[in-house]
């Protein structure tokens, strides 16, 4: 993309006409959200086979899910230039992500135990069936820390890619960007030029892909009230009331860490994502709105470097909503069989559920797993009872998949300010409508707007906003130019 110089200052004045409301994407979700629910509970057999429309979505996102992180982890760790700051911005994440997901087990845990959403249920074990937890989990067996450990190194590159295997493409892509700063910018540009190139490509398709992303949302939630149905309220509704209330409570704890770290206004930064939040909740899946999240989180002052690691990181180490929903069904499934858990039976299984919620991440029936193996580590009750969660455990998506989300973009901010890689002037061009990079306009399909605002910025005699967050502008990368045929490609690389 290129900017007009400031000949066409003049002809572009016109303030841009303001995009009518169906065309809107929060507007076109929320229609989709409202029609699922509605075709799921008065046509449930309909709605039921409605899931190949919000699998369908999902698939494409995950298509391009693997390639999206290894560029955007390369080419930010590229330019960075510095290999330490990168072991940094690692080993703070992960610092934060335990203090996270710690507090939030032993958060959930006081909430089960003030609440008590299991006590009077007075189950029968004699009545329950291992079967429905096997069906449920696909007879897959808890990791323990030390093969979580392992696999996340790739036995082969290439098969990383093809599993779509987000933290063994994330270690590569450490690997392949350290390679870069070692052997020096200079040397590599023709590289850095193509990656960049075929960078721009993949958020051309990720901006085409978020067209149909109304269908999927609308399938999705239509499947769900279809297949579970509203009545399922009823029957849980404590522990449905517990798990909930409980992430508002740590939703507003996310505000002050957000504004007391990094100064960032949590609910003008919920506001200028909502496509991507409403989104998350209709497809039940964070997976489906990790590129857009962090592009959002780029074009709002956090550099594409602490971006692409933190985020793909956080979504298998910083599960805050999920850490609340296993807590708290701990003590509901401890209540319902009549035990009373003592302080040191509650911290031992804290350890557990510590480790089992980092090593759950993209394995079928996660939670189940993850309480199958607190059961059986600790006999508090039989592994079988888990299958009390099957009727409540989908009607949770919608908490976990926003605490989740949320977490982790709060864990980008903190994380971000904390290794100075964050700008917050920035912040608020973007929470006031602005596109601040080049690759943000280009995937949030803005190119239009981010010309005619990079215009009135260079009229107003402001630097040219950058090819990246934390990265350079356009005219310092190398750009391929087609050749005729017979003639050589070679890259054009600045004087």
């Amino acid at each position: 993309m290129k900017i007009p110089d400031s000949a066409a200052l003049k002809a572009s004045s016109a303030p841009l006409k303001k995009k009518p409301l169906y065309k809107s994407l929060f507007f076109q979700i929320l229609i989709a959200v409202v029609a699922g629910v509605l075709i799921g509970h008065f046509w449930p057999n309909l709605g039921s086979t409605l899931r190949p429309l919000g699998d369908g979505f999902i698939q494409l996102i995950k298509m391009i899910i693997a390639p999206l992180i290894f560029l955007v982890i390369v080419t930010g760790i590229s330019a960075v230039g510095d290999v330490k700051a990168v072991g940094r911005v690692g080993v703070k994440a992960l610092l934060y992500f335990t203090c996270a997901t710690l507090f939030a087990l032993v958060f959930g845990l006081i909430v089960g135990n003030i609440v008590q959403p299991g006590a009077g249920l007075n189950i029968d074990p004699s009545t329950l069936s291992q079967e429905a937890v096997d069906a449920k989990t696909g007879h897959a067996v808890p990791k323990d820390a030390a093969t979580f450990l392992l696999d996340v190194i790739p036995t082969s590159v290439i098969g990383a890619f093809a599993n779509n295997s987000l933290l063994q493409v994330l270690f590569f892509s450490v690997f392949f960007g350290a390679a870069i700063v070692v052997i020096g910018r200079q040397r590599c540009l023709p590289v850095i030029s193509l990656m960049e190139t075929v960078l721009e490509l993949i958020f051309k398709i990720m901006s085409w892909i978020m067209k149909v992303a109304p269908i999927g949302a609308f399938g999705a939630m239509a499947f769900i009230i279809g297949q579970y149905g509203l009545g399922t309220l009823g029957t849980y509704a404590l522990l449905i009331a517990s798990c909930y209330g409980a992430a508002v409570v740590f939703i507003g704890l996310l505000f002050l860490v957000a504004w007391g770290f990094a100064r960032v206004p949590l609910w003008h930064f919920l506001k200028y994502t909502r496509e991507e939040f409403l989104l998350a909740l209709g497809t039940a899946s964070t997976e489906a709105v990790m590129p857009r999240i962090m592009t959002k989180l780029t074009n709002a002052g956090c550099s594409r470097a602490t971006t692409g690691l933190v985020v793909p990181t956080g979504y298998s180490f910083n599960l805050d909503g999920a850490a609340i929903y296993l807590s708290i069904s701990l003590l509901f499934l401890a209540q319902a069989f009549g035990h009373h858990l003592d302080l040191g039976q509650q911290l031992a299984a804290l350890g557990v559920l510590l480790l089992t919620s980092k090593g759950m991440a993209g394995v079928p029936g996660s939670s189940f797993l993850a309480l199958s193996a607190t059961a059986a580590a600790l006999g508090i009750f039989p592994v079988a009872g888990v299958a009390l969660l099957l009727g409540a455990d989908r009607l949770m998506d919608s908490m976990r998949v926003v605490v989740n989300l949320l977490g982790n973009c709060v864990a980008t901010f903190v994380v971000a300010k904390w290794e100075g890689q964050f700008d917050r002037s920035v912040m608020v061009r973007a929470f006031n409508g602005e596109i601040t990079n080049e690759d943000s306009a280009i995937m949030l399909g803005q190119e239009e707007v981010f010309e005619e605002q990079e215009l009135e910025r260079l009229s107003e005699g402001h630097h040219p906003s950058p090819k990246f967050r934390g990265g350079p502008t356009s005219d310092e990368i190398p750009q391929f130019e087609m050749s005729k045929p017979g003639q050589p490609t070679t890259p054009v690389c600045p004087d």
